[in-house]
């Protein structure tokens, strides 16, 4: 398989540990999102292989291009159904994609490099946005620690779909500068997860495009 990723990038992010907790081998394609005068993104060779010009994308043994991160940790889920990322009990998978969908949906988009790059284009000051930011990150934050469960990963001792989703999150209010302290559940699962060897290879400072 081949995926197309940034280093930073959580969507990327989160189909990396998809993919090492499955034990699955990849080749990962860089692609770089800040070029100056648009990203390789931006460029007509990738946007033939995403139209929507974003990452990831994962060209499958098959030979199939599938793009949505949730989209491709669906599929490799069902193709790879060993080490699953979802419960068995129809109820708590429900639960488990509620948690990625708040932080695929609702949290991420909103601070979003081309969210952001609009708000700046409208005139916001980079103080606006922090703020921006940091509501968002701190209001899913504050849901997701209601959510999980007070043992473990996010539902259980091994990891799933949710911590999946919630450690790229994680990563992102560490970058903004969002702070955790409000959050014990989720930083009992960061916690877990920065010991966890599948995460540890999916971390951004682990990537071969990463800045020196």
């Amino acid at each position: 398989m081949q995926l197309y990723t940034y280093y930073r990038s959580t969507a990327s992010y989160r189909v990396r540990i998809a993919l090492a907790l499955k034990g699955l081998e990849f080749q990962a394609i860089p692609v770089n999102l800040l070029v100056p005068k648009g990203g390789a993104n931006r460029q007509p060779e990738y946007l033939g292989i995403n139209p929507q010009g974003r990452v990831p994308a994962l060209r499958t043994d098959d030979g199939d291009l599938l793009i949505q991160s949730l989209a491709i940790i669906e599929y490799l889920e069902e193709r790879y159904p060993q080490v699953p990322l979802l419960s068995e009990d129809l109820a708590s998978r429900a639960r488990e994609r509620a948690v990625a969908a708040i932080i695929g949906c609702d949290v991420h988009p909103l601070h979003n490099s081309s969210t952001l790059n609009l708000l700046r284009e409208w005139g916001h000051e980079e103080e606006q946005l922090q703020v921006w930011i940091a509501h968002w990150i701190s209001q899913g934050l504050a849901a997701l620690e209601q959510l999980i469960g007070d043992q473990g990963f996010c539902f259980g001792e091994q990891p799933g779909l949710a911590d999946v989703f919630l450690i790229p999150q994680l990563y992102a209010a560490e970058r903004f500068k969002v702070t955790l302290d409000a959050y014990p559940r989720i930083l009992r699962v960061a916690a877990l997860a920065a010991a966890h060897p599948a995460f540890q290879a999916a971390h951004p400072a682990n990537q071969p495009d990463t800045p020196a």
